[in-house]
């Protein structure tokens, strides 16, 4: 008994329209304004030698950078919550990240705490908007 394809091979086409148009640079978000912190020994530095800012329930702490755009670490750890509130609300500092007109020169670590888990989206930005007001003043 041989094996055979049932069906004729046809040539690939896209399944809908919107696929044609997609490229591989369509999932990534321009204009964010800021590089991710990395590697690790840069936050210890940074943890080190940095300045730090308290307001609500964010804290800022801000180091000179090495680079030609704002570098941003964000930090939350155990006591904020479960996996899922830590990842929340580092999400939700990014995007306030990208609104707050940073530093080029400089490097910083937020790192939120408890308390800005349950805040609104709006007093997140404002207290991120003051305390890096604070840090340059």
């Amino acid at each position: 008994m041989d094996s055979a394809s049932a069906c004729a091979p046809v040539m690939a086409v896209p399944s809908s329209s919107v696929a044609v148009q997609r490229d591989a640079t369509a999932s990534r978000p321009e204009g964010r304004g800021f590089v991710s912190l990395r590697p690790g020994s840069r936050f210890a530095d940074i943890y080190r030698t940095g300045k730090r800012t308290r307001c609500g329930g964010l804290t800022v702490i801000r180091a000179t950078g090495g680079g030609t755009m704002p570098e941003v670490g964000v930090v939350a750890g155990r006591k904020v919550g479960n996996a899922v509130k830590r990842n929340r609300i580092k999400r939700r500092l990014r995007e306030a990240a990208r609104l707050v007109p940073l530093r080029d020169d400089a490097a910083y670590i937020f790192v939120a705490s408890r308390e800005a888990v349950d805040v609104g989206f709006a007093e997140l930005v404002e207290w991120l908007e003051e305390a890096v007001a604070k840090e340059t003043s």
